[in-house]
């Protein structure tokens, strides 16, 4: 499952922020990083956005926690490279503990979210790229063990946390994706619909994108045309009520687990908007 952003809302920001080393964790693959061991980078520039390590970069290199789906992971990432899927992190060493990875470039937007997230050209691009990057883990191993449950059909390898404050930006459109580590098998639509969430969006948090329910129900539309799916807009729906359900359940665990309390605060959130959302597919 995947982690929560910082805060989560989508209020808007006056202009956009551009991150090269800044708060938002980026990860590039390039072919002039550096060779490095793991550990090279432990005093590195700390990297702020991810809620569930401590996550530092040194020039082209970013180095990560790891752990027991980290080598799922980096197959992931090899078999993605190897289909000729540019801008997201390969892997360059592990120690079972930390993992170092390359670092993308590019804009990966914060909350709260620039108004350039909320235009056509960004909502499209980046269901067009998780588009390709589905169809790219098609064949690929499957064998685990991976950081959450297997969720069938296994149709593709879901990233699990594919939102904007995941997805690396270049003149506004979605180019990569970072943070893989809660990748597993499931189906399409379970990161179609958390796409839809965050970008549409679907969150009863803030109003503030200036989006009414016509404009979203047709960014909806929209989004999953660009994605390619017959898969109709009740049922995107319906996952979504599903996953916020299981993320609700997971920010709860980690809060205790980490002591974070504002991780229980993004819970009642998704709560609060599965709960919304129920009640519109209910009347419908």
């Amino acid at each position: 499952m995947p982690p929560s952003p910082s805060p989560p809302s989508t209020s808007r920001s006056p202009s956009p922020k551009r991150y090269t080393s800044g708060p938002v964790l980026t990860e590039r693959a390039g072919p002039d990083a550096s060779p490095a061991t793991v550990g090279s980078v432990r005093d590195g520039e700390p990297l702020m956005g991810g809620n569930m390590g401590d996550v530092r970069r040194m020039g082209d290199l970013v180095e990560r926690p790891a752990g027991e789906w980290t080598p799922a992971v980096h197959r992931l990432l090899r078999h993605l490279s190897a289909r000729g899927i540019a801008d997201i992190p390969l892997p360059v060493a592990t120690d079972g503990e930390r993992e170092t990875v390359t670092f993308v470039d590019g804009e990966v937007p914060a909350y709260p979210m620039p108004r350039w997230i909320w235009t056509e050209e960004a909502l499209e691009s980046s269901a067009t790229l998780l588009r390709r990057l589905h169809d790219a883990t098609v064949g690929a191993d499957q064998e685990g063990p991976w950081r959450s449950p297997v969720r069938e059909p296994a149709e593709v390898i879901c990233h699990q946390d594919f939102a904007p404050y995941n997805l690396v930006f270049r003149d506004g459109v979605a180019v990569g994706v970072i943070d893989w580590d809660f990748a597993v098998p499931g189906p399409r639509v379970w990161d179609l619909a958390y796409l839809a969430y965050r970008i549409v969006p679907l969150t009863t948090e803030d109003m503030g994108d200036g989006l009414d329910s016509a404009a979203r129900s047709r960014r909806l539309a929209a989004l999953l045309h660009a994605y390619g799916t017959d898969v109709a807009a009740a049922e995107v729906l319906a996952v979504v009520v599903e996953r916020l359900e299981a993320l609700a359940e997971f920010s709860d665990r980690m809060a205790a687990e980490l002591e974070r309390a504002e991780l229980a605060d993004h819970a009642a959130l998704y709560r609060r908007d599965a709960t919304v959302l129920r009640m519109s597919l209910d009347a419908s």
